[in-house]
């Protein structure tokens, strides 16, 4: 729950903000077509502005992707953030540059912009008590208000309105044109170079700097390798989610990886791909609409892919540990009306084949409906079968070994307590109840080594050996005895 949780808070900001950006452009114009037929159009990418847009967006993907993860597992979630709101001068004055929407001009004014605000950052940290996080903030507002101020001088020039630099707030895919992909590309490719060559640093200084440093690791300098790659990537996502929504693509792809695998090289392509797959959502769904925006259905689409990790990842999900849970408790719940089946045929001296309800019931201090019911159970898991008046209850050669399996665990388990732990015998029964469910048979093998192959625990009573269960046979009772386990074994 709580690594599913801590990512849950910037997701919910990152949607919130998603649907603010009401001034986001989209793709194309919808005119008098059918979706389908807009889909259609979409999918078979005749239109340039839509190839420029899918692949602008794979490209974004797949760098936002590889980058974030780095930053998520550094916990630097807000540097990206930051960055991207640092950038904002960046843009501007490299529009003033030629005065005009130069790609080259605006990415070097964007890194430069971007790199100043991350030492900035470490310059505070390093000369005052602030934390990083007080410092970031200070960053994040500071440019960012310096950018505002810049782009509303610019619209005030002759050529302000027409240089469409308030895209950058909000993005505006179908304004990337082949200059924008080019761009794009090259820092893609040099971000594909510099994970594939610096992995190894990239990883052991992402984990435990204070390790990489005492190893010979240049961490400071591969750090700033890092924020350079990054303020790239947020310089060539700015057109087309733009400034506000630049930080979801890097975080919230990343954080859908992170809770699906624990391997940093499966996470790598996870996110790549859950970012890729963003893009393209965020492209495609825009373009059904009218009116619709590209840059936040981009980041919806990665809401929605982090959602499905959130609920229903295969470790983490919240779904999928409910239903591990609840799986987990009727499993216990079987193998308690097992034993208790067998605490019933033991008390008889296993005479008899059958188990009566109100025999189970009172054993387990249930009415008669509730055994019943866990007979019915059982049966629904073929470890046991009922007499076909059903007052009466057999258990299965699965059911009846299954049985035998929870008493030995409990009984070795006391038994384990009192002579390595010095226990009481009388204070062991509670811990017995809960470790008997989750030993494994290796375990349990070396509990016999261990208490040299007892017989009894410490109340007297015979422990099921791996012979009963093998050979379907009750302890302590002759093979030509009758037993309660049915008359199949």
């Amino acid at each position: 729950m709580t690594r599913s949780l801590k990512f849950a808070l910037p997701v919910l900001f990152t949607l919130c903000a998603a649907l603010a950006s009401a001034h986001a452009d989209r793709i194309g114009d919808l005119g008098e077509v059918t979706i389908r037929e807009q889909a259609l159009r979409f999918v078979s990418l005749q239109d340039p502005t839509v190839r420029y847009a899918v692949l602008g967006s794979v490209l974004l993907g797949i760098t936002c992707g590889l980058l974030g993860s780095f930053i998520v597992v550094r916990k630097m979630a807000l540097v990206g953030d930051a960055l991207s709101h640092a950038v904002l001068p960046g843009v501007a004055l490299g529009f003033l540059w030629h005065t005009s929407k130069d790609p080259l001009a605006i990415f070097i004014g964007a890194t430069v912009a971007g790199l100043l605000g991350t030492v900035v950052v470490g310059l505070v940290q390093q000369t005052t008590r602030l934390k990083e996080d007080t410092a970031l903030g200070m960053v994040l507002a500071t440019f960012f208000a310096v950018g505002v101020c810049l782009m509303t001088m610019i619209q005030r020039l002759p050529t302000g309105n027409k240089s469409g630099l308030e895209k950058f707030l909000f993005g505006q895919a179908a304004a990337i044109g082949p200059d924008d992909l080019q761009l794009m590309a090259v820092v893609t490719g040099l971000t594909l170079l510099a994970v594939f060559v610096l992995y190894k640093e990239f990883l052991v200084t992402s984990f435990d700097e204070g390790f990489a440093r005492a190893s010979g690791f240049p961490a400071r300098v591969i750090h700033y390798t890092l924020m350079l790659l990054l303020a790239g990537a947020v310089v060539i996502a700015l057109q087309a989610v733009g400034v506000v929504l630049v930080s979801a693509m890097l975080i919230t792809p990343a954080a859908a990886a992170y809770l699906l695998t624990d391997r940093m090289n499966r996470m790598l392509w996870l996110s790549a791909g859950f970012g890729m797959l963003a893009g393209v959502a965020g492209a495609f769904f825009s373009f059904l609409g009218p009116s619709l925006p590209t840059g936040p259905f981009m980041v919806l689409g990665a809401t929605a892919v982090f959602g499905g990790a959130f609920f229903f990842g295969p470790r983490h999900g919240l779904v999928t540990r409910w239903w591990r849970q609840r799986s987990r408790a009727q499993r216990v719940q079987r193998e308690n009306t097992l034993k208790s089946v067998y605490h019933v045929l033991e008390g008889r001296q296993f005479q008899g084949e059958g188990v009566s309800l109100r025999e189970l019931a009172e054993r387990r201090r249930e009415t008669v409906e509730e055994a019943r019911q866990q007979a019915a159970e059982l049966c629904r898991h073929a470890l046991a079968t009922l007499h076909e008046e059903g007052n009466l209850i057999f258990l299965t050669p699965a059911g009846w070994q299954l049985a035998c399996a929870i008493v030995r665990n409990h009984r070795l388990w006391e038994l384990y307590l009192t002579n390595a732990a010095q226990i009481a015998a009388d204070h062991v029964h509670e811990d017995a109840e809960r470790i008997e469910h989750v030993l494994g048979e290796e375990v349990v093998r070396e509990l016999e080594r261990r208490l040299d192959y007892a017989t009894q625990d410490p109340h007297g009573r015979p422990i099921p050996s791996w012979a009963d269960l093998r050979q379907g046979a009750a302890p302590n009772v002759r093979p030509d005895d009758t037993v309660g386990y049915g008359s199949s074994i």
